[in-house]
């Protein structure tokens, strides 16, 4: 079965990729948009996903895999929500910004340009792997 790529947007001040690292698994709850929420739901087990930390930082920052496919979000208190289990496997060398991710041609249709409020979206392998190239790996 072929793997999708994902890319997660989280303020760094509700939950940092330094949490993150030394939590090392999270649920990924909260999401409150009908088409993050289906992006949650296509998620598989081992899928890898990019952390970006949004508003202050705006940068990519890592890598995590989903640990665990989608199940009921716990903290709706109304509605049909999902959250999925995210592992932190590493941090980029570098992180890749939004300029830099602006600026690159090869990631010119990437989602997070295109659908800049979407808080869980779908990337093409090779935005993932220009990703990791960015940010040294």
């Amino acid at each position: 079965m072929a793997k999708n790529y994902w890319l997660a947007k989280q303020e760094p001040e509700a939950y940092a990729w330094e949490t993150f690292l030394k939590d090392r698994v999270t649920s990924w709850e909260g999401v409150r948009n009908f088409q993050a929420r289906n992006n949650l739901r296509a998620m598989r087990k081992g899928d890898p996903v990019l952390f970006y930390a949004s508003v202050t930082t705006k940068a990519v920052l890592g890598v995590a895999e989903v640990e665990r496919e989608a199940f009921p979000d716990a903290s709706a208190d109304e509605g049909d929500w999902s959250t999925v289990e995210l592992r932190a496997v590493r941090s980029l060398r570098k992180p890749v910004s939004l300029e830099q991710i602006k600026g690159d041609p090869q990631l010119a249709e990437i989602a997070l340009l295109r659908q800049s409020r979407l808080s869980v979206m779908p990337l093409r392998k090779a935005e993932y792997e220009r990703i990791l190239a960015l940010g040294g790996l």
